[in-house]
């Protein structure tokens, strides 16, 4: 599989002779972080401060081109806003964040172009991740994965507040189906020094989901579309803003039954040859509220629920029948506000509450009953301080807090599991303090110093330094590097609740997984067109959690490298293309699994996509490498654990066709080869399938 390692060299020389002719169409948007040239501009609210959302700068120093106020943009203009290029931006904003490792962005206009039904959708699409799902809706089970490590091992936010809960197998991981699309102003990607900020978890990186805010004159906007699998989809989004208020408030509904043909030997197929109970069904609500109390002091409330009830497949099964019915609460409350008389001083202060109530159910081979559930609530709090001390100095500290309330509740009617039936109830308290300073050593170069203390009530004190930097070798060219101290513990499931879809027994003497990651790369400005970030990555994440004989167990060391690149190209007036590929090794250094790939992460991912729009039109080629990964467990019979999946590539096409002004017929065509490729582990895709749709703003 590691010839995969030799496709970056072959992609990339032949994307870029593909296209030798290009116009220059708009600047790349990047702030000038030189400090000699910085200009503080003023900001007519608070609100207009965007913290914790982060985007990215590239090392390269050019000035940012002017922006568009969303309040006097023409009703003209912003209908095409929507249609704008395929785009992976890395884009400026005048916050103090680590600059020493790259940022991914990707916005909501380039979410609506992919059709993306889900946050998983959105992430497949972005440098680093491999998402095993099944078609749309997939469960959490079939395994997200950035840069070699598990979802629970990067760290998801909304608006800047973690969505991760304290549990950590399959019906407690993070749901990607938590937040409606709809509401989805952006989703940032981001690794390295920043993970001090938000987790020492974040041993892959940190996934902020940016809502949005509502902007001018109150606006409907809707959609609805119907395809293969029985898919239907409606999502509702009105907001706008009067006076000094802003409110926004979105509803998505989303079914599909997932049944088709799957070959013999495929995980979870029935007696007709169909894959079974893979059908989803999820309701997605958001709303926001924001106040501007004056002009130094903004007020917002984020509320977000989801009610979701689906089928688990698992590997290798003949036929599954569990269950997962997932419930979830989130809410948000922050104030920002300016210290002092300028803008080198910002505070940011939110209170979060989060529940998430997970339940499988289902029968057993032999008609026996078995459920478990997990019931989490999760207060947080958290004080951000951002404060440029000197012209070339900033820093970004301050205080998280988190208490965290597990129920966890297991039955089974099988007479070999009954002794194992209980209820616990367990409790977290976490506190951590945070800072990282950025020092401007001169105008090309800077060093990110950060440190994260943490205070934990099940498993003591621990520090986690971290340190990144940059230089800027020519104005087109800026080489970077970081490195990051981690710690991840064990669930509050892991330690004490039984797992009884599985039969994993827990382990309270399991020690938290430490290590580190680190990055270096370099940026390039090839051209006004052509930007590109090159990215060698690494991990070592000891007593790494697994399973030995049915329980919970520290399983050994794992040692991850990689390399990344992304690149943007603007082609033509109207015309964009992008481009990412991720070699990923992780290799396991201990136990009788020894130099063996981790299971579910291939080698190789590439994405790329070529898109043209114009005057509401729009068509857009996506296309998917994936190297195959290995089967590691629940084989088939004749299946071996050091057996790979194959190799496929993926064709889709998505596209818009204007009706009226306010009105646009949208098409996905998915697996334009028809191939039904294995996805993982027996675990097929169906086949070509399509969605047609409609979509409208009032």
């Amino acid at each position: 599989m590691k010839k995969d390692y030799l496709l970056l060299t072959v992609a990339l020389p032949g994307l870029l002779i593909a296209f030798p002719g290009f116009a220059a169409e708009s600047e790349i948007k990047q702030r000038n972080t030189d400090k000699s040239t910085e200009v503080i501009s003023d900001i007519p609210s608070l609100s207009e401060i965007d913290l914790p959302a982060i985007n990215a700068e590239l090392l390269t120093q050019q000035s940012a081109p002017s922006e568009v106020n969303p309040e006097t943009q023409s009703e003209t203009e912003a209908d095409y806003t929507d249609d704008a290029d395929i785009s992976i931006e890395a884009i400026g904003e005048k916050d103090n964040l680590p600059q020493s490792t790259p940022t991914y962005v990707i916005d909501k206009e380039e979410i609506q172009k992919q059709g993306a039904t889900s946050l998983a959708d959105i992430l497949k699409r972005m440098p680093g991740f491999a998402i095993n799902d099944v078609g749309h809706g997939a469960d959490t089970h079939t395994g997200t994965y950035y840069r070699g490590a598990s979802i629970n091992q990067s760290v998801f936010l909304i608006n800047g507040r973690p969505i991760n809960n304290n549990v950590n197998i399959y019906h407690g991981g993070t749901d990607l189906n938590s937040i409606p699309v709809e509401a989805i102003e952006r989703v940032e990607l981001y690794s390295g020094t920043a993970s001090a900020l938000y987790g020492s978890s974040a041993f892959g990186g940190v996934v902020n989901i940016i809502t949005k805010e509502g902007y001018g004159k109150p606006k409907l906007s809707g959609s609805a579309e119907f395809g293969s699998l029985s898919l239907n989809n409606q999502q509702l989004s009105y907001g706008g803003s009067s006076n000094n208020v802003k409110y926004n408030f979105s509803f998505e509904r989303f079914f599909t039954d997932n049944r088709y043909r799957v070959p013999v030997g495929a995980a979870n197929r029935d007696i007709q040859g169909f894959l079974s109970n893979a059908d989803t069904a999820t309701s997605t609500y958001y709303g926001s509220i924001g106040l501007d109390l004056d002009q130094k002091n903004y007020l917002n409330l984020d509320v977000t629920k989801l009610s979701s009830r689906r089928g688990l497949i698992y590997f290798g099964f003949p036929l599954q029948r569990d269950r997962l019915d997932h419930d979830g609460l989130n809410v948000g409350l922050s104030w920002k506000t300016r210290l002092g008389n300028g803008e080198s001083s910002n505070l940011t202060t939110s209170i979060g509450y989060n529940q998430d109530y997970f339940s499988t159910y289902g029968p057993t081979g032999a008609s026996f009953y078995r459920r478990g559930s997990l019931d989490t609530q999760q207060l947080t709090a958290r004080l951000d301080h951002e404060w440029k001390v000197t012209s070339n100095n900033k820093l970004r500290w301050g205080l998280d807090l988190k208490n965290t309330d597990l129920t966890g509740d297991v039955l089974s009617t099988n007479p070999s599991s009954i002794a194992k039936n209980e209820t616990e109830d367990r409790s977290l308290f976490n506190t951590a303090l945070f800072a990282v300073n950025t020092w401007n050593i001169s105008d090309n170069f800077l060093i990110d110093l950060g440190l994260r203390q943490t205070f934990d009530s099940q498993f003591g004190n621990y520090l986690n330094p971290s340190v990144g930097l940059r230089y800027a070798v020519t104005p087109i060219v800026a080489v970077r590097g970081s490195w990051a101290g981690g710690q991840r513990n064990p669930g509050l499931d892991q330690l004490y609740v039984y797992d009884t879809v599985h039969g994993w027994e827990p382990n309270p003497d399991l020690n938290p997984e430490t290590g580190s990651s680190w990055s270096a790369g370099v940026d390039v400005n090839f051209s006004e067109n052509l930007i590109g970030q090159f990215t060698y990555f690494g991990s070592s994440i000891g007593d790494r959690l697994g399973v030995i004989d049915g329980k919970w167990a520290n399983i050994g060391l794992v040692d991850t490298n990689g390399l990344e690149a992304a690149l943007q190209l603007r082609i033509a007036a109207g015309w964009s293309t992008f481009f990412n590929y991720t070699y990923t090794d992780s290799q396991i250094k201990t136990g009788s699994e020894r130099g063996l790939q981790l299971g579910l992460i291939p080698y190789s991912v590439l994405q790329t996509g070529v898109g043209y729009q114009n005057s509401g039109w729009q068509a857009n080629l996506y296309v998917t490498y994936n190297s195959g990964a290995r089967r590691a467990f629940f084989t088939n019979p004749g299946d071996k654990t050091t057996d790979f999946a194959p190799s496929f590539v993926n064709l889709d096409l998505s596209g818009r066709i204007p009706l009226t002004r306010n009105l646009g017929l949208t098409v996905y065509l998915e697996n334009l080869l028809g191939e039904q490729y294995e996805r993982v582990n027996r675990i097929y895709s169906p086949g070509f399938t399509f969605r047609v749709g409609l979509s409208a703003n009032f």
